[in-house]
């Protein structure tokens, strides 16, 4: 297993990849954990918990516990390059991710073949047999690491959908989208090449046990008023979810795409969880997949994490049993590391923190929800029951029945419509012959078996000593085909920067130098706008754009982010790395103070009148030492050194917390010399711990003038408690 921190090794990940083996099939759901206990909070909706992973920051304050929810989580990622989403991978799985869905490149749908080679996506990654591979192999290593299965997902659809169906068969591919109404509403291919293609798709699906998620969710997405195509998204559903169990795919391997049809503003839950409680009702045999509505995402990352976690409460509700994570990708067409981390984390934050949620509610049987669930499925039957009427589902779509912003029965006239004989790939599906055989296993429709002698049920396959999914020696691998647009030339670019001491700033490519600068500027919205371009450029940030706004007062002020490239690079090597805090646990520290007391005397010496800080690591309202059990004495400011020592003292204290926060003529370093000198006088100096705190104090500076420990800025209760604790533990030992 490898070293938490070690870094991935790309070209080892790259190397032999011909000849590299998918060590599974199909789908893996989260094992689930009867009221798992985890430093004593039970959890009721809970899995199995991971073996190495990243908690979330509050987990620090219990016992850094990092509780897993029951549902699968999904991390969407795709930058175009598949070496570096290998990374992102990495880090999405670390914070509790196990569905890693790549998306697609732009336009691949219209391609009538597998791509080969692993050139740069564009909106996303082109799906090749290489990228496939090094992602599966990678996805192996963290496997490992995190000890727990991860689900591979990316998409079977546009005129190639059964090609790229045998590769993910072949490659361990564990999800994919299929949904043969996408390809029609949104790619504009031919219905009945779609229809033809996606029943030996999900035949092939059924095989490899690839979990199928629709994508009728694309309808709120793209409909003028999305709340309005509740009933058809429903229709749309049923035909591909009873299209899939007709094929062959098992129940428990079909998963409708669940997208909530509103946001806030709009009241969100009002709309939302009628809808989802709808879909409930009707679809119970199958999965759901909750994912986020994109339609009405902002660049505000603050926005698209409210309506995140509002999706989620529904998903609790509703018992979802994927949830998709959602950044502000979609508002600023940029998928970065750290907002598919944070989706991870607000996903992981938002379901475990709802954890037993229909233990103590439950959703009403009378008033505003049941009556709204059954108009909605009222409307949806009578949506489906016209199109049956119109002559089926694909005369349904030729009059324009879909993605119409009329909410059913009304209607607006503004829907999708698609020619039944036209679109991409229309007139290509050919009547088998009568002799027709194809001796391939998974494969859709009549196949003559007995002409061969063979039943229903035998491996037509066999004939030929095996297809590519029972002897993999048949597949044809193949690696790069364009010298310039390929991994390995990315690679080489990057060299420098792979497992080396050299790094860059980077937000979604290795060595891509990207900055995001946070500025408030107190003018209206144009002025700073353009005041921040010229900002980024006194910063020597190139290609500098704003990518965020903000108004929070018209005349007042504007909110600004930037992004920007800055090309520096920084020796790992050069760098002076302050000493790392040795911490106690929270626990430790109450444990021995529960047995050996402590007293302190605290105050800000000499004519210092700071008090703030020293406040902030005493108090328990700011995590200060008393949530420890210390007994703290304040004196206030202005303490005199030996009122500060007398004190210590004559209370019979363990330690003196002083703040020295001037620094005009080294009073600091004065005001510490003084208080050892007089503790030695006093004949206690061996018996008292002696602290200093302060902006300019150091830990060096303060050893150097007698006191025993020197704390600066960002110092907090629990440094000083541990530091404490320690050094009377060390005095007893001496």
């Amino acid at each position: 297993m490898m070293n938490k921190n070690e870094k991935l090794d790309i070209l080892e990940i790259l190397k032999d990849l011909d000849k590299y083996e998918p060590r599974r099939r199909g789908w893996t759901w989260r094992e689930p954990i009867k009221d798992l206990d985890m430093a004593g909070n039970v959890y009721s909706d809970a899995s199995k918990p991971l073996k190495n992973s990243i908690p979330l920051p509050a987990a620090k304050y219990f016992e850094n516990i990092d509780p897993q929810p029951i549902q699968v989580i999904t991390s969407e990622i795709a930058s175009g390059r598949f070496e570096d989403d290998i990374r992102r991978m990495r880090m999405a799985a670390w914070h509790g991710a196990d569905h890693l869905m790549v998306i697609r490149t732009a336009g691949q749908s219209h391609f009538d073949g597998l791509i080969e080679g692993t050139p740069q996506g564009v909106g996303g990654v082109p799906i090749t047999r290489k990228q496939v591979r090094a992602q599966r192999k990678a996805l192996d290593i963290i496997e490992d690491e995190v000890g727990r299965p991860i689900n591979f997902h990316s998409y079977v659809s546009g005129v190639a959908g059964p090609d790229i169906a045998v590769m993910f068969a072949e490659e361990g591919v564990n999800g994919a989208h299929q949904d043969p109404q996408y390809n029609i509403l949104y790619r504009n291919i031919n219905m009945v090449r779609s229809f033809v293609d996606a029943a030996e798709s999900k035949k092939i699906m059924a095989w490899a046990n690839i979990l199928q998620i629709d994508g009728a969710h694309n309808a709120n997405a793209t409909a003028m008023v999305a709340w309005k195509v509740m009933p058809e998204l429903m229709v749309q559903h049923a035909i591909n979810s009873l299209f899939s169990e007709k094929v062959g795919i098992r129940k428990d391997n079909i998963a409708l795409s669940t997208v909530p049809p509103t946001a806030a503003p709009a009241p969100d839950l009002k709309i939302n969880l009628p809808y989802a409680k709808a879909l409930r009702d009707f679809f119970s045999d199958y999965k759901m997949r909750a994912q986020m509505n994109t339609k009405y995402m902002e660049s505000s990352t603050r926005e698209a994490t409210v309506t995140h976690v509002l999706n989620m409460m529904i998903s609790k509700l509703t018992s979802a049993d994927i949830q998709s994570t959602i950044t502000p990708d979609e508002g600023r067409n940029v998928p970065w590391h750290m907002y598919n981390v944070e989706a991870c984390d607000t996903a992981k934050q938002a379901l475990i923190g709802m954890d037993g949620l229909l233990e103590m509610v439950e959703l009403k049987e009378k008033g505003y929800l049941p009556e709204k669930v059954r108009e909605l499925k009222e409307r949806a039957i009578l949506f489906f029951e016209e199109l049956l009427e119109s002559g089926g589902y694909f005369q349904a779509v030729e009059d324009g029945f879909f993605i119409d912003s009329g909410i059913y029965p009304e209607r607006n006239y503004d829907g999708i419509s698609r020619k039944i004989n036209g679109g991409i790939g229309a007139n290509t599906v050919y009547e088998r012959d009568e002799d027709y055989f194809a001796p391939v296993i998974a494969h859709y429709g009549y196949n003559n078996l007995k002409q061969y002698g063979m039943n229903v049920g035998d491996c037509p396959s066999s004939l030929i000593g095996g297809s590519t999914f029972e002897d993999r020696s048949k597949i044809q691998y193949i690696d790069e085909l364009d010298e310039e647009d390929n991994v390995n030339v990315r690679l080489e670019s990057t060299k420098k920067y792979l497992n080396s001491n050299i790094i860059k700033p980077e937000v979604e490519w290795a060595g891509d130098g990207m900055l995001v600068v946070d500025v408030t500027l107190p003018t209206s919205v144009r002025y700073a706008e353009a005041a921040a371009l010229v900002i980024a450029k006194k910063m020597n940030l190139i290609d500098a754009e704003v990518i965020h706004k903000e108004i929070l007062q018209n005349a007042e002020a504007t909110r600004i982010q930037i992004k920007g490239r800055l090309d520096i690079e920084i020796k790992l090597d050069s760098l002076v790395l302050a000493k790392e805090p040795d911490l106690l646990s929270d626990s430790e520290i109450r444990e021995y103070i529960s047995e050996h007391p402590i007293t302190i005397i605290a105050g800000t010496v000499g004519q210092d009148e700071h008090s703030v800080g020293l406040r902030e690591i005493i108090d328990i309202k700011h995590g200060g030492i008393e949530k420890y059990g210390i007994n703290c004495i304040y004196l206030g400011t202005s303490v005199p050194i030996t009122k500060l020592v007398d004190a210590a003292i004559e209370a019979n204290a363990d330690a003196i917390l002083m703040s020295t926060i001037i620094s005009h003529d080294d009073v600091h370093y004065k005001n510490m010399k003084k208080t050892h000198e007089y503790a030695i006088e006093k004949g206690v100096r061996d018996k008292l711990i002696i602290i200093a705190g302060g902006t300019q104090v150091t830990p060096e500076i303060a050893e150097k003038n007698g006191v025993d420990g020197g704390f600066g800025r960002g110092t907090k209760g629990h440094h000083v408690a541990s530091f404490l604790v320690k050094k009377k533990v060390e005095m007893n030992e001496n």
